[in-house]
C-alpha cells in the first residue's frame, strides 16, 4: 500500500486533483481520505462560538485520529471515518465513512505537509500552488454554495484566519513536497506527472 499526501492552500484544487488522480488508477486501486474530515466537533460551543474558531489552525483537527487510521488502514484494517457537517460546525455522530484498505490511500489537506506524524506516513507528497486571488474566488463559491457560509463570513474568515495561517503553516510546507503541481487539480500534465511517481 502507497500513501499518498496532497496538500496546498485552501482552494488550491487538491480535490479536484486527488480524484482525477483516483479516476485515472480505479476506485477498486484507490481512494481519498480528506484532512477536513477530523476537524473536531464543536456541538458543545455556541453557534457564535463556532463562527470565531480558527478552522485553518492544526489544533482545529484530530490528526491524530487520521494518523491512527491511516497506520491501521496500512495493516489492512477497514476504518470509519468521521463525517463532518460544515454548515453546523460539528461531527455527524449519527454516521461516519467506512473505507477500506487500497493499493493507493490519496489524503488531501491544507495543513498535512506541515504536520511531522503524517509527513513520516507518506511514501509521495505533492503541493498544488495556486496564486492566492484565484483560491479565495474558489474559496468564495465553495463556501457559499456548499457549507451554509455567507460571503461577508468567507471574506472576514479569510482575512482574520485563512491567509495568515496560510503564510504561517502551509506556504512553508511546499518545499517538503516531493513534487509541486501548479495551477491546480486540473493541470493535466501535473497530474500525468503525479501518476507516473505513483506507479
Amino acid at each position: 500500500m502507497k500513501l499518498i499526501g496532497i496538500a496546498g492552500g485552501t482552494g488550491s484544487g487538491k480535490s479536484t486533483l486527488a480524484w482525477n488522480i483516483v479516476e485515472h488508477l480505479g476506485k477498486d486501486q484507490a481512494v481519498v481520505l480528506s484532512h477536513d474530515s477530523y476537524y473536531r466537533d464543536q456541538a458543545h460551543m455556541s453557534q457564535e462560538e463556532r463562527d470565531a474558531v480558527n478552522y485553518d489552525h492544526p489544533d482545529s483537527l484530530e490528526t491524530d485520529l487520521l494518523v491512527n487510521q491511516l497506520k491501521a488502514l496500512k495493516n489492512g484494517e477497514t476504518v470509519q471515518v468521521p463525517v463532518y457537517d460544515f454548515a453546523n460546525d460539528t461531527r455527524d455522530l449519527t454516521q461516519t465513512s467506512k473505507v477500506g484498505p487500497r493499493p493507493y490511500i490519496l489524503v488531501e489537506g491544507i495543513l498535512i505537509l506541515s504536520e511531522p506524524a503524517l509527513m513520516g506516513l507518506f511514501d509521495l507528497s505533492v503541493f498544488v500552488d495556486v496564486p492566492a486571488d484565484t483560491r479565495l474566488i474558489r474559496r468564495l463559491r465553495r463556501d457559499v454554495k456548499t457549507r451554509g457560509r455567507t460571503w461577508q463570513y468567507t471574506v472576514d474568515s479569510w482575512e482574520k484566519f485563512a491567509q495568515p495561517m496560510h503564510n504561517q503553516f502551509v506556504e512553508p510546507s511546499k518545499h517538503l513536497a516531493d513534487v509541486i503541481v501548479p495551477e491546480g487539480g486540473k493541470n493535466q500534465a501535473g497530474i500525468h506527472k503525479v501518476l507516473e511517481l505513483i506507479k
